[in-house]
């Protein structure tokens, strides 16, 4: 499977707004398609409005004048505050350019951002636009780290990094060096959004559009280091994942369910480590007679099972949800505080969930759709795309679903062969995707039945 090409690169800024020791952060959005319900601080892209042209004034010799006007307006426009008045009022003590850092290659997104340090004589009143940010804050640095140190702060590594170089020196004048950057060639990309559990971007044979299986990490201190659904794609990336496991440490290898991209050479990885592989009794049976028995022989083979305890993290349970539907024997990781949940493959972050017989079984993928969303874990994480704050996008999937329902329904009452239905309802996808879609109208259909809609 070959290298989608880099996406293309934003250029992006962001205001480090401190007021003596106090740093402000907003929680963006949750709706938002990017870094939705993320902590960060405030600013956006730079628009080919923002002009070059130069700006007078002391304060802002040496800046790019196309960077600041972009920053004055992110300002406006995300929290009302005036930069240019703030400036001309003798409100801002220090502008200072931290520098620059690029979101690596394997993102789907990327910006290259310049980090602005604004320091404040006075704490401004800010005004929050609600179709940006749900919240703002100004709390002591030292707060903030605290909180994404216990993992009570989603956030994007740029974000923490700088955070913790505040936290070490207030008069931070450059930002550290990004440990973002790897060896394609050598390493896996990770990132660590909560902290604590470490997310590693494994190339596997998944579904189009993903190329990616998040494999997850957490344990330590005493607990089990688990690694969760490694799955690479040829020899070449299982050596590469090697080398991130060999430096975390493995303990348990878990399984969240049966399908080839959440479990593809994880019985060598297990038998590497000598370690246990563990999952539920349904993807143990199912891996047993797609895989064949040979998959699980010499290993230690551990059943879960709903309110098993998987290991700890940050101090805590963290426990396993029965989440069947998209297949019969998921199960999802939770934290006990419900800090966050690994949803596996109820939603994609990247493409759409295949809900297809006979381990599919559209009535419960609904069901457990529901349950998440009543639990209402502080960040969804799935195992395609990036971690999610809150659960808008469970509630968008089961909507969405609601909606392809209701549209296979009206087709069917009035007589549409399943082909022509097909043709309708998922007109304009990848056509390498359209046996599956016709699985995923025939499970609707299925549940129809039970229902009782239907005959």
């Amino acid at each position: 499977m070959g290298r989608m090409p880099a996406a293309p690169v934003h250029d992006a800024v962001t205001a480090v707004l401190l007021h003596g020791d106090e740093l402000y952060l907003v929680r963006r959005q949750p709706a938002l398609p990017a870094f939705g319900g993320y902590h960060a601080f405030p600013g956006g892209k730079v628009d080919r409005a923002d002009a070059d042209a130069p700006l007078a004034g002391a304060l802002f010799e040496g800046h790019a004048p196309r960077l600041l006007r972009a920053l004055a307006r992110e300002l406006q426009e995300e929290l009302g505050f005036d930069l240019w008045s703030a400036a001309e009022r003798g409100h801002v003590a220090e502008l200072l350019n931290l520098g620059e850092i690029t979101t690596p290659a394997f993102a789907p997104l990327r910006f290259r951002t310049w980090f602005f340090k604004v320091v404040l004589r006075e704490r401004p009143q800010l005004d929050l636009d609600p179709g940006e940010a749900t919240e703002g804050a100004w709390l002591k640095v030292s707060e903030w780290r605290r909180r994404y140190a216990s993992g009570r702060l989603l956030a994007a590594p740029p974000t923490s990094i700088t955070i913790d170089a505040l936290a070490r020196d207030l008069t931070l004048a450059a930002l550290p060096p990004f440990p973002g950057t790897f060896d394609p060639a050598r390493d896996i990309p990770w990132v660590e959004p909560l902290a604590g559990l470490r997310i590693l971007l494994v190339r596997s044979n998944t579904l189009p559009p993903a190329e990616h299986t998040n494999v997850f990490w957490m344990g330590g201190a005493g607990a089990p280091r688990v690694i969760i659904d490694p799955s690479p794609a040829d020899r070449d990336e299982l050596g590469r994942l090697y080398r991130s496991l060999d430096a975390f440490g493995v303990d348990l290898v878990f399984l969240t369910h049966h399908h080839p991209d959440h479990r593809e050479f994880a019985d060598e990885i297990a038998r590497r480590y000598g370690v246990p592989l563990g999952l539920s009794a349904d993807t143990r049976e199912r891996i047993a007679r797609k895989a064949g028995p040979g998959f699980f022989d010499g290993l230690d083979v551990r059943i879960y099972g709903e309110g098993d305890e998987l290991t700890r993290w940050q101090g805590e349970s963290v426990r396993l949800l029965a989440v069947p539907g998209h297949d019969e024997g998921q199960l999802a990781p939770m934290a006990e505080s419900l800090a966050w949940c690994i949803v596996g493959d109820l939603i994609q972050g990247i493409g759409t969930v295949v809900i297809a017989p006979p381990e599919g079984d559209m009535r419960k993928y609904f069901a457990s759709l529901k349950r998440i969303i009543e639990l209402d874990p502080g960040v969804i994480i799935p195992s395609h795309g990036m971690a999610l704050g809150g659960t808008h996008y469970l509630k968008q999937a089961l909507r969405h679903r609601e909606e392809r329902e209701s549209q296979i329904l009206v087709r069917h009452e009035a007589g549409l062969p399943e082909d022509q239905i097909l043709d309708e309802v998922y007109r304009g996808i990848d056509p390498r995707l359209l046996p599956l879609a016709r699985l995923n109208i025939r499970s609707h259909m299925t549940k129809l039945r039970e229902d009782g809609v239907i005959a």
